[in-house]
């Protein structure tokens, strides 16, 4: 079985983001850049089917500039077979980057895709559903355990109302959320592994997209100064604070 991962390049969790100066968008200069969370915990599955003999390759895949190859070795040093770069400076919304998502699955042909619920940078969560629609694939979103057995897999998924669980034929798509699995740490040896893995270099226009965006950034503002709290004498003023000054009761 072949599983394709599909991966995205943000800027580290750890690091404070700043807006630029015209609010445009998030200043990208100078800041450390890496693997989007969500994204780990997929390759970090797809790698451990790939350990139980489940899968007998793991793909991955992302689409950006040319620095996107430094997330697409981490991957590959975490366990990743070889990898696929769509190579563009445009910046595609959820739309293109799912119709470029639908060539490469055209073209590989996996039995399973996997991707990150959402990116830290965007928070769309789109792009599973639709490259869901766009391929005719069942799908199985916001994945805390994923069990592949007979060609099918199985999907338990966080919903509001607790837990469910879905039974998908494969071929499927899953998208993952935090609590699938830990993700683990690339060792050097893998590292060093990573830069002889085949990495193969492609285009929208060799897959026939366009990535031409059809969402328009209007402002980008950071989040207000939280204001201090305050110390109350007794409940009654903590009650008339919050009925009076909030305004929440």
């Amino acid at each position: 079985m072949k599983v394709l991962v599909a991966v995205k390049r943000v800027i580290d969790y750890n690091v404070k983001v700043r807006v630029k100066a015209d609010q445009s968008d998030v200043d990208l200069a100078n800041v450390k850049m890496a693997l989007n969370p969500f994204c780990e915990i997929a390759v970090e599955e797809a790698v451990r089917l790939k350990e139980k003999g489940i899968a007998n390759e793991v793909v991955v895949v992302s689409i950006g500039p040319k620095a996107v190859q430094e997330q697409l070795r981490t991957a590959l040093a975490l366990g990743a077979d070889r990898a696929i770069h769509v190579e563009t400076d445009e910046m595609p919304d959820s739309l293109a980057v799912a119709k470029l998502l639908q060539a490469v699955v055209a073209k590989e042909e996996p039995q399973l895709v996997i991707l990150g619920k959402q990116a830290i940078d965007s928070d769309n969560n789109q792009t599973g559903q639709m490259l869901g629609a766009l391929t005719g694939m069942p799908q199985g979103t916001f994945a805390s355990k994923v069990s592949v057995e007979d060609g099918t897999v199985s999907v338990t998924r966080e919903v509001d109302g607790g837990l469910q669980t879905v039974q998908l034929q494969l071929p499927a798509i899953v998208t993952t959320d935090l609590r699938l699995n830990e993700p683990r740490y690339a060792s050097l040896p893998n590292i060093m592994k990573a830069k002889k893995k085949p990495l193969d270099v492609t285009t929208p226009a060799e897959l026939g997209v366009t990535v031409a965006r059809t969402v328009k950034v209007v402002k980008v503002e950071a989040p207000a100064e939280r204001s201090a709290g305050v110390k109350v004498a007794d409940v009654a003023e903590l009650v008339d604070k919050l009925k009076n000054e909030a305004k929440v009761l």
